[in-house]
């Protein structure tokens, strides 16, 4: 069955506030689960608006006149056209006439103005609108303008959300008053003074009030509605005048109240709470309390007063000195946000998640408890990831929840997260890193975070972005052990690029390439075959691989003088066949080829053949096969050229069978590579290398190498090694079981590729 609503798409309820979302166990099963069939699709259409719909006169947009949209799905529509940041004058047309018919409407942070704000949703019967942080074309006045048009909408619409919304500099009064249906009104952070207070305060359903850092000085107006306010928030209330007996006392007359707020920031060290906490004849029906950030805030306080109302449901604490004693983990049915335990911090990070203030005392008091954890906890990564997200811009924030994310990521803490979890969260960190380029411990967690092999190799997320960030770190000259870690990324992400994508990298290749150099020559040089000389040398050759501009970059860098200089120091074959790999790649470029026809470079491949190692004589033998195919470079040394050929014929003839049970040697992009080595039938030895390792590899992964050579055309070429009559027959046999192989692939497990088959 498909649901049509997401969660936060529904009904507000004000009493008791908002619970934490559902993530808890749950958040495993819903980010390892599909998206949602609606979702998909909703998708997809707004990703196709433009060819989809037709064009007005003045290039708004207008949809196919047989579409039509039910409430639910036209909701969520706009909802994923807000959330994608899609909403604009141009786009918003689509709601304009009857198509489709909007209940609970949600433009927040969209860029619209006062007349596409009217065209397309003043018409409808609203009863929610969400118009949180619009940008300043659409002010204050001209949405309640807009909305008061509708005679509907000024006596149906319950739910109004303003937060951080502009009022330009030359309005005074907000005229609330036409909205008289109006249930639950937040202005938070908006120029929203007293006598906007009185002017709501006359609503006559009015129950929900969030004032938060707003300009208000006096809240006497409020007894106008004391008999009907079950909510109200005052956050921050920074501008307020009024003596704290003042405030109390009226406070004290909103007897029906279930929900009061009246959290603080730490330093401004406010004692309202304190007061209040001291009175009996106060709040008598409450059910929700936050004293968040006040000052001389005691367990023993907080404990009488909840003990005195035993109906409460909710207290916050965060970054008081209330919240550690027994009584608030013992009290059944009370949900405290505080920094006491992690159910504590749990709980704050969910409920302030919109107060930066707060979210960044959450993250700092969460990673102190998750220094050292040994279990998996997604439910929490999710709520960092969240604060993250609301709060790009702010520092605070963004490095103490990258320091957050390592803690919950580290070692094999992140095998058991949802890989779009932590996707996400990869995402926001190089969000964060874009945001601010030039603080370094944010860019230290972040490459930290790379360094894990779930995130690295399982995770999607941008990887040009990525390898652009840590090839510049590679060249900052930081500490020994994070240039080990820059280095090790590089050598996984280069494999990960497309060559379109490495060509766009030019600038940085470059500088990553002569800096991975100077590295493998200091180690040469000190004798020193540790850790980031091999991820130094692999780095190499995945940066070189199908990049002829790269691989010239490491001629001109003297990369052959020191990878010789590699050879003749350390005997290791895990370091030969990277030395050999990159060799390879040099070898395949057919302008930069004749570097390698040297005494030196010809001397060390023909001993490497001989290898024990397969991958060191199989590697060696690539070499041999790719220079060896070129007769131009041996034009004063044939008989060289000709011994290496029997030699190479020799060590192939000597290798077990390419299907052997045994892992692949190498892994390919390509075989374009290869193909003018089938098409050497003057050259034998040559096919056979390439033969050989071409069935080695698709013998070993053929979902991915069957359907290389469907789509690169080497089919063909095999088929033609069939059909000549002077192919060697150990390159016959071998082409032809490449191609029984292929077939069986795709007859067993797939349908047959989209091109023909060159073979009956």
């Amino acid at each position: 069955m498909v649901h049509f609503l997401h969660p936060g798409l529904s009904s507000r309820t004000i009493i008791p506030p908002d619970a934490p979302d559902a993530l808890g166990c749950c958040v495993v099963q819903e980010e390892a689960s599909p998206y949602s069939l609606v979702n998909i699709c909703l998708n997809i259409l707004i990703a196709n608006l433009e060819k989809l719909c037709s064009k007005r006169p003045d290039g708004t947009l207008c949809l196919p006149e047989h579409w039509s949209f039910p409430q639910e799905v036209a909701d969520r529509f706009l909802g994923v056209m807000t959330w994608e940041g899609k909403l604009t004058d141009r786009t918003s047309s689509i709601f304009q006439g009857n198509q489709m018919k909007l209940k609970l409407a949600s433009i927040q942070k969209a860029k619209l103005s006062t007349a596409a704000f009217v065209k397309a949703f003043c018409h409808h019967k609203l009863i929610e609108l969400d118009a949180t942080a619009v940008q300043a074309d659409l002010t204050v006045p001209d949405i309640i303008s807009g909305l008061c048009s509708n005679n509907w909408i000024r006596q149906n619409l319950r739910c109004l959300l303003l937060d951080s919304t502009s009022i330009p500099g030359d309005s005074r009064k907000l005229f609330f008053g036409q909205l008289t249906g109006l249930r639950i009104l937040s202005v938070f952070n908006v120029c929203f003074h007293n006598e906007d207070l009185a002017n709501v305060s006359r609503l006559p359903r009015l129950e929900s009030l969030d004032i938060s850092n707003t300009l208000v000085t006096n809240i006497s107006a409020l007894l106008t509605c004391k008999d009907q306010l079950k909510s109200l928030t005052m956050h921050y209330l920074k501008c307020l005048t009024m003596t704290k007996p003042q405030v109390l006392a009226v406070i004290r007359e909103l007897k029906y109240l279930l929900h009061l707020d009246i959290s603080d920031h730490r330093q401004l060290k406010s004692d309202l709470a304190f007061h209040l906490l001291q009175q009996k004849d106060i709040l008598p029906n409450v059910v929700s309390l936050d004293i968040s950030g006040g000052s001389c805030i005691t367990d023993g306080a907080v404990e009488l007063f909840i003990q005195q109302r035993p109906a409460m449901q909710f207290v916050g604490l965060l970054a008081t000195d209330a919240g550690y004693s027994d009584f608030f983990t013992t009290k059944q049915g009370l949900r405290v946000a505080g920094g006491a335990n992690m159910n504590q911090i749990s709980e704050a990070l969910s409920r302030y998640r919109n107060r930066s203030c707060f979210v960044k005392e959450a993250l700092y008091r969460l990673f102190t408890e998750t220094f050292s954890i040994q279990i998996t906890m997604p439910a929490i990564l999710k709520l960092v990831a969240v604060g993250m997200r609301n709060h790009p811009l702010d520092l605070p924030v963004q490095f103490t929840a990258s320091a957050c994310t390592l803690n919950l990521t580290r070692q094999g803490l992140a095998s058991g997260m949802p890989v779009r979890l932590l996707s996400e969260v990869t995402c926001l960190l190089f969000k964060a890193l874009k945001n601010f380029p030039h603080y370094q411990q944010l860019q230290k967690n972040c490459l930290l975070s790379l360094t894990n092999s779930r995130i690295l190799v399982d995770v999607p997320f941008d990887r040009f972005d990525a390898a652009k960030f840590v090839m510049r770190w590679l060249c900052k000259h930081e500490n020994p052990k994070m240039q080990t870690m820059a280095v090790s990324i590089t050598s996984i992400l280069a494999l990960q690029l497309s060559p379109e994508q490495t060509a766009q990298l030019k600038e940085e290749l470059f500088m990553a390439v002569k800096e991975l150099l100077a590295i493998v020559k200091q180690k040469t040089t000190e004798n020193l075959d540790d850790v980031t000389l091999l991820f130094s040398l692999k780095a190499l050759w995945n940066l070189t691989d199908e990049s002829p501009a790269v691989c010239k970059h490491f001629i001109e860098n003297e990369g052959l003088i020191i990878f010789i200089q590699v050879l003749e120091t350390f005997s290791e074959s895990a370091i030969q066949s990277k030395v050999l790999g990159l060799l390879n790649n040099v070898a395949e470029v057919k302008e930069l080829s004749s570097n390698l026809v040297t005494e030196d470079v010809v001397k060390h491949i023909s001993s490497l053949l001989h290898s024990k190692e397969l991958e060191v004589s199989y590697l060696a033998a690539g070499i041999i096969a790719h220079l060896a195919s070129n007769k131009q470079h041996w034009i004063s040394c044939d008989l060289q050229r000709s011994a290496l050929l029997q030699d190479l014929h020799a060590t192939v003839q000597n290798w077990p069978s390419s299907s052997c049970k045994m892992t692949a040697l190498v892994t390919y992009r390509s075989f374009k590579a290869f193909f003018p080595l089938l098409g050497n039938f003057s050259q034998p030895e040559v096919q056979l290398w390439a033969l050989w390792a071409m069935y080695h590899v698709c013998s070993k992964n053929p979902s991915k190498y069957c359907k290389l050579l469907a789509e690169e055309g080497g089919l063909q070429l095999l088929c033609d090694i069939q059909e000549h009559s002077g192919a060697d027959p150990q390159a016959l046999q071998i082409a032809t079981s490449i191609l029984d192989d292929f077939r069986m692939h795709f007859m067993n497990y797939q349908k047959l590729p989209l091109c023909p088959m060159p073979f009956t």
